[in-house]
């Protein structure tokens, strides 16, 4: 895999080169986020794939990677906020 080569679009730098590299273990838990309404959320990240990008570095000589992800939520809201059955899904 390490002679395939893909582009990468990152914010700063624009199209780049990059290298895939393989996920051999991912272990994505779930981070809970009580905001000030009392809601709970839930969130969870899903790692699609990840690249290193050829030629760039961080402040201490690391290599730079983009990762591509999406997230899986679940939210837990007070009864107050909630939708009621048969409701219009306005709350106010």
């Amino acid at each position: 895999m390490a002679d395939r080569k893909v582009k990468v679009n990152l914010p700063g730098l624009g199209v780049v080169d990059g290298t895939p590299v393989q996920i051999l273990e991912s272990t994505e838990r779930w981070c809970d986020v009580k905001l000030e309404d009392g809601t709970t959320l839930r969130i969870k990240p899903v790692i699609m794939s990840v690249s290193r990008i050829d030629g760039h570095y961080d402040n201490e000589g690391n290599p730079m990677y983009a990762v591509q992800a999406g997230q899986t939520m679940t939210a837990d809201a007070p009864d107050h906020l909630r939708k009621q059955a048969g409701g219009t899904g306005k709350v106010h």
